[in-house]
Formats: structure tokens, sequence, C-alpha cells
């Protein structure tokens, strides 16, 4: 289904926002639907969104295809179902995808080729074990003129392997949203410990809650494919929690999953959440140069042992130091406001196909800065 955002009525539309909203629902897509969200706060935007994945039509397509080597053969015998026709021309047609399994549901659009000028998207997972899949291969990636990769081991051999230009775009945040200021709520979790968790360090924080008043906020759900009804709520809901927390336990991402990483360690999303709301940070970040570059301040994470027994204590000694810990919560705020945010993310997009920014971008970033400037005016007092 077609939506008109745009409400500037002297111009069109120039960017096509292509996401996968109505068909994944998962807790863990609600950070890529915040970036679709506010792309149509900073853009004159219309968004597509597919309302069936077609598993039997992409099925037998790509079995003719395998078998015929020949992607206009598969077409002619098994043509793909058209939801939509493009009534406009837009500069940009934007997918954002969690899996690169999904670039062929852009054929849900009749007339895309001809109705925009350039096609991008941005995938969220590529670990190095898909790329020895063949199959992944046969995937559409001619489709874009750019891929983004949301890790960024995978950069250079997908590029290699497609021939198409391809780029690491971090994670980001909506740091407005995240941010404790100017309100400062007050901190009542004592720890905040959601997603992929390690045993030991979870039973060791389990056990302070009955030695004293102490509150430790996690998950208690067991199903991995966790769905939820509105990810605007549940992106509010994160935000309040770690507005509100003391500390964050963060791990590199899928720290528990080396067969399917491959052993590669990539940034996951917490950190870059668990910064712009403020919150110390305890736990085992990616040794990667890339890890440095957007987190290289000051105590940005405290770095503790994966099977550490020794939280209570490692949190007891951090507490006996109110000052350092105003100092980290406060230097994380503002370098998210000043790195982490999607404004930033979207102006490298454009900048890729030599698009201009537009003045709403341009208002995000100076408000943003202006939130820095307030910060660090505060700290002087």
């Amino acid at each position: 289904m077609l939506t008109k955002l745009n409400s500037d009525a002297k111009q069109s539309s120039r960017i096509l926002l292509f996401s996968q909203r109505g068909l994944r629902y998962q807790a863990a897509n609600c950070c890529l639907y915040e970036f679709e969200d506010l792309i149509a706060d900073f853009d004159r935007v219309d968004l597509f969104v597919p309302s069936n994945e077609y598993a039997f039509s992409r099925k037998l397509h790509r079995i003719i295809k395998y078998v015929t080597k020949s992607d206009s053969c598969a077409t002619k015998i098994s043509p793909f179902p058209n939801q939509s026709t493009l009534d406009q021309e837009y500069d940009l047609l934007f997918a954002v995808l969690d899996n690169p399994w999904q670039i062929y549901l852009l054929d849900s659009i009749k007339n895309w080729r001809d109705k925009c000028k350039y096609v991008a998207c941005y995938i969220g997972e590529l670990w190095q074990p898909e790329l020895d899949n063949w199959r992944l291969l046969q995937e559409p990636f001619q489709y874009c003129d750019r891929i983004f990769l949301g890790v960024e081991h995978t950069v250079k051999p997908l590029s290699q392997l497609v021939n198409i230009p391809c780029s690491y775009l971090a994670p980001g945040v909506d740091t407005v949203l995240f941010s404790p200021y100017p309100f400062l709520p007050y901190r009542s979790l004592d720890v905040c410990y959601v997603g992929r968790r390690v045993p030991t360090i979870h039973q060791t924080l389990l056990e302070l809650t009955t030695k004293k008043n102490f509150f430790y906020y996690y998950d208690t759900a067991k199903k991995l494919q966790l769905e939820v009804e509105n990810h605007q709520d549940h992106r509010r809901l994160l935000a309040n929690l770690l507005k509100r927390s003391r500390y964050t336990i963060c791990t590199y991402a899928k720290f528990n999953r080396p067969e399917e990483t491959g052993g590669n360690q990539e940034i996951g999303y917490r950190f870059f959440e668990s910064a712009a709301a403020g919150t110390v940070m305890l736990g085992i970040p990616p040794k990667t140069a890339t890890f440095e570059k957007y987190f290289g301040w000051s105590d940005s994470i405290i770095e503790i042992d994966l099977n550490t027994r020794d939280i209570d204590n490692i949190i007891t000694e951090l507490d006996t130091q109110p000052e350092r810990l105003i100092r980290i919560s406060r230097d994380s705020v503002t370098n998210s406001l000043q790195k982490h945010d999607w404004v930033y993310r979207w102006r490298e997009i454009l900048t890729a196909f030599g698009l201009e920014l537009t003045p709403a971008m341009l208002d995000r970033e100076k408000y943003l800065q202006q939130l820095v400037d307030s910060i660090q005016a505060q700290a002087l007092v």
C-alpha cells in the first residue's frame, strides 16, 4: 500500500520509502521503523508497505531462476504479483530491510525502475557465514545502486561479490526521544538488562534483589520472535525505561551466536540507546576500531568480563563515585546528540547520492546542538 506522507502542498515527494512494517512485528525491528518515521519527518516522503510476501510465488520464481540461471525466464514463467503502480517520479527509492532476502519485494511496485532515479537499501544484518550461501548471491542485489549495511565486516566482501558499492551505516537512535534532558527523571531502576543476556550476570543480579533494595528490570518472555502491537509505543517504553535506569548491561551483537556471526563482533543497537538515555553501560563491547570511532569518549562503557560473577561488587564500587557517574551520563548523552541521531545517518545516505539536505534536517541538527550547549552549560553551574 502506498501512503502519501508529504504535507508540503507546493512540492511533490522526492523519497519513496519502502518499509517492512506491515510484514514484521518483532520488537527487534522497531528501531528500523523509528528510522523510517524520522526520515518521513526530515524529508518529503511517500511510504510503500507491502502487505504480502507472496511466499509461494517467490519460491517458484527462485526455483526457476536456479534451474535456468535466467531472471527474465523466471519472470516470464512466474511473474511477481504487483500491488501498486507509481504515478510520479522520485529521486530515491530507499528500502529498509532487516535481511537481504527481502530485496525481491521491490517488485511489489510495478514500475519502480522507471520512476525512481536512484535505488538504495539498508540491510540491518548480514553476517559473514551468509556470504557462503550460493542462494543468497542469486538474490536481486542488482536492483540497487548502493547498499548500506548495519554491520561492517561484510561491507567489502559483499561489494566484491555483487559488484555494487556498499557502505557501512552505523545504527542510530532518536536521541530526542531517548535523552533524559531537559526533565532528568529520577533513575529508580538500578539495572536494566533487556535482550540477549549472560546467564551468570543475570543470576547474580537476581540474587541481589533478594539481599537489598535493588530494582532489576529484565526480560521474562521466552519467545525469541517477540512481536509488538505498536512500534512507536514500544520505543517510548524502552526510552522511558532507560532514562530511568542507573546501569545497563550491553554486549556486542549476538555475542552468544558465534555460529551465526562467524565470530565477528559488531555494535548492537543497545549501545546507542543506552548512551542516548545517559545510563552507565557495563558490558562487553566489540573489539573493533569502529566501536572506538562511535564510542571513543572516556568511560563510554565500563568493561567487564563475560563470565564475571562479581557484577554486584562492580556496581557497589561505582556507587561510591557519584561524580564520575554524573560525568559518564552527561558525556554519553551529549556525544549521542552529536553523533548518533538518525538525522546524521540520513545525511550520509543523501550525500552518497548528491541529494540536497532538507531544511527540516538542518533544523533538527541545530536543535540537537542547542541541547548539547544547554547540557554543558548546566554542568558549569
